[in-house]
């Protein structure tokens, strides 16, 4: 079950381009957190925005005896709500609720993870890697931006042993182009008899490019969603996604509770 937490901020670290990283404590929620999963946030003493916004769970924090002693979001200053964020001062409370959602499948040896993430996408990405870590997977993070302003974090997964691969849309880091171009040559230059999961989470279109040039090349894929959600326990129904039935049909499906981890096959693309 979801733990209710007024959250209280330890850091509120700011990065460049309106982004920001928070550090929260809330003991009970960090203990049952897996990757993959958010929370849903609000301010506590706030009436504005009304409604909690739902975070990807960043990395989560140990004390110093290795127990869970809260996690962190990444932000992006867009609206009130991120801004509320962006702007709050350790010791500022925050109403969240969580974990909420389906989790990403772990996988183990021989097959390896690649992660491919657009912007605040990289966030599910900073719990599921030590996740692998810690089984002996070998990963590759394939991390694109708009401009290297968007790319940041990236030693949280070098320490993990995580390979990196960048991509901005004006070649001022890694790669010029979208994150899809170096995924798409890795996938061509990969042999078939190498088993490979891609897991991907960002912007809807590249969540449909990267799911599509993994069924055409027959590798299975695992897809966050990034819906507008107003509640977080499918009550409002504000957050469907249309996917596939096994009768050749089609439902929708919440991705508060079913999700937001889906499998980029099952997903009818929009």
């Amino acid at each position: 079950m979801p733990v209710d937490a007024e959250a209280v901020v330890v850091s509120n670290t700011r990065l460049p381009g309106g982004y920001s990283v928070l550090e929260f404590r809330a003991p009970e929620l960090a203990a049952l957190a897996e990757p993959g999963q958010f929370v849903m946030v609000r301010a506590s003493r706030c009436d504005a925005p009304l409604l909690r916004r739902p975070y990807s769970i960043f990395d989560l924090v140990r004390d110093p005896d290795g127990r869970p002693a809260g996690f962190t979001l990444l932000n992006k200053r867009v609206g009130v709500g991120s801004g509320l964020l962006y702007d709050a001062a350790p010791g500022a409370h925050f109403c969240c609720l969580g974990p909420l959602g389906r989790p990403f499948t772990l996988v183990a040896p021989p097959v390896e993870a690649w992660m491919v993430a657009g912007g605040v996408g990289l966030a599910p990405f900073a719990t599921l890697a030590p996740a692998l870590a810690a089984r002996g997977v070998a990963t590759t993070l394939f991390y694109g931006g708009r401009t290297s302003a968007d790319i940041f974090c990236l030693d949280r997964f070098e320490r993990h042993g995580v390979r990196v691969v960048t991509a901005t849309e004006d070649g001022s880091l890694g790669e010029r182009g979208r994150v899809t171009v170096p995924l798409q040559a890795a996938l061509e230059a990969v042999p078939p008899e190498r088993a490979v999961m891609v897991y991907a989470c960002g912007p809807e279109p590249m969540l449909k490019a990267v799911a599509d040039l993994a069924t055409r090349f027959g590798r299975p894929s695992e897809v966050s969603m990034e819906r507008h959600m107003g509640c977080g326990l499918g009550g409002c129904y504000s957050c469907v996604v249309r996917v596939k039935t096994q009768d050749g049909g089609s439902r929708y499906a919440r991705t508060c509770i079913e999700g937001p981890v889906l499998r980029g096959d099952e997903v009818l693309w929009e």
